[in-house]
């Protein structure tokens, strides 16, 4: 059975469409990317994966084995978040609190994940400092350690460079990539279809409707890759 699978899915607000006829499915171990035009529904779509809106209309299902506190989440950035008056460490450890259930702290094992987690993002020597005063590809890092805390198995990241230079842009895709290496499974919006292109195995290509799920290669031939360019 497949990671997380949708079927004629039917995305918007207040019973206002914003995309339509959404069928694809993730399996373990993929890379897919989801691309499309501002305004086509790809942060909506990610935010149903996460069970934070309903679908209008369709059905998610999801493997037995994968639970949805299991999700590592990796949202866009807002000016606010950049600005979050709290330590690198106390930000990487939240992300295990969906693991402390009822405990009002945090275990030795939880502890032991965050510090791994920022020791694999290279960020662990920045652990007693203020989040809002690390360079945005430092913050991307420490989100992405957060998220790794949250789960082995799945990361939605949404638009994850927005505002980031290339040369940071380019250290955050490799990081993304070695983790999917390693067995995580990644779903990614992106606007840079260059890059979802090289790094993804999967393209979801929406607007108001479901233009094209496939494998890369596929998608490298198909009419809507020579429309994007």
């Amino acid at each position: 059975m497949a990671y997380m699978s949708c079927k004629n899915l039917v995305l918007g607000y207040d019973g206002r469409a914003v995309t339509r006829d959404l069928t694809f499915e993730v399996n373990k171990g993929d890379y897919l990317c989801i691309v499309g035009e501002n305004g086509a529904g790809k942060s909506t779509l990610i935010k149903t994966l996460l069970g934070l809106m309903e679908p209008l209309e369709g059905s998610i299902t999801t493997d037995e084995g994968l639970k949805t506190y299991e999700i590592g989440y990796l949202p866009q950035q807002t000016v606010v978040q950049r600005d979050f008056p709290a330590s690198v460490w106390e930000i990487v450890l939240s992300g295990t609190l969906a693991k402390c259930g009822r405990r009002p702290f945090y275990s030795r094992q939880e502890k032991k994940d965050a510090e791994e987690n920022m020791k694999k993002m290279s960020i662990w020597e920045l652990r007693k400092k203020c989040y809002r005063n690390l360079s945005g590809g430092q913050q991307q890092r420490v989100l992405l350690a957060r998220a790794l805390c949250a789960t082995t198995k799945l990361l939605l990241l949404d638009e994850p460079v927005s505002g980031l230079d290339p040369k940071v842009t380019t250290e955050f895709y490799q990081l993304v990539e070695g983790l999917n290496k390693e067995g995580i499974t990644i779903i990614m919006v992106s606007h840079d279809i260059h890059a979802a292109v090289q790094y993804a195995n999967y393209i979801l290509h929406i607007n108001q409707k479901q233009f094209f799920f496939g494998e890369k290669e596929a998608y490298l031939k198909s009419e809507e890759w020579k429309l994007f360019q």
